[in-house]
């Protein structure tokens, strides 16, 4: 099941007809992320697999997960705000049984992302996942 903060953003989707209009809204929601602290854009928090510069930091309190992200490329960023709208606040349990690509499905984001950066989405989930696994 995804989180409330993952449901705002469907709804958001909802009312933007266009994809040009959701592509900013993805966009928007990067910007509007806090930046990683650049002490934690380290090699071992780089995510292999993507086109743009990646880094994922994941929080692990008690059995909640969440994580901080950054990317040098403007739509990877809001790539990352969806992602951690998906999973940040779930049980770390539920993170590797979340259908991701379902979930993101609704927002029809495979239909315009380019070949790269859904390879670098789909690392991205591959690292959260990996992740959780490890956590538990």
């Amino acid at each position: 099941m995804a989180t409330e903060a993952f449901e705002n953003i469907v709804q958001d989707f909802e009312f933007l007809e266009d994809w040009e209009d959701r592509y900013r809204h993805v966009i928007d929601l990067g910007k509007a992320m806090p930046p990683l602290d650049p002490a934690l854009k380290v090699p071992a928090r780089k995510v292999e697999g993507c086109a743009s510069q990646v880094w994922l930091h994941p929080e692990i309190d008690g059995k909640t997960f969440s994580f901080e992200g950054d990317s040098d490329a403007m739509i990877v960023r809001g790539l990352i705000a969806v992602l951690r709208a998906l999973y940040n606040g779930l049980p770390v349990a539920e993170v590797a049984t979340l259908d991701a690509g379902g979930e993101l499905a609704r927002l029809g984001l495979q239909d315009h992302l380019s070949s790269q950066r859904s390879n670098g989405l789909r690392a991205m989930i591959t690292r959260i996942r990996e992740t959780a696994a490890t956590a538990m």
